[in-house]
């Protein structure tokens, strides 16, 4: 099992950026996928980028492409999230995970952090 905790998020203007991460420890770290979700009030949590343990096979929802960055660094075990030119639709919980598949649903993402709020102002 992995302990993940999420950290940096807070308030932002429309445009601004932001820099989550993600300090994981327990075993196995580096064998794991990494992920980001989200959620809003009364919605399913979304995914939003993962990567791969090798820090390689990126993938992101469609809508944060271009705009949202994310890194690992196994050596420091710890994830990034670089948000870019926020919108206030990106406004949510962010929460970190890890599973042992390439996947976006977060029915296959074992380990979870306590979520960071991210607010967009507009």
């Amino acid at each position: 099992q992995v302990q993940l905790v999420e950290s940096g998020g807070g308030l932002v203007q429309a445009g601004g950026s932001l820099t989550l991460s993600c300090a994981a420890s327990g075993r196995a770290y580096s064998t794991y996928v990494m992920g980001w979700f989200r959620q809003v009030p009364g919605k399913e949590r979304e995914f939003v980028a993962r990567i791969h343990w090798s820090g390689g096979f990126t993938y992101y929802r469609d809508s944060v492409k271009g705009r949202f960055t994310i890194s690992r660094d196994n050596a420091k075990t710890t994830m990034q999230l670089q948000m870019n030119s926020l919108k206030p639709e990106d406004t949510a919980v962010y929460y970190c995970a890890a599973g042992s598949v390439r996947s976006t649903n977060s029915k296959d993402y074992r380990d979870w952090g306590q979520g960071t709020q991210v607010t967009v102002s507009s």
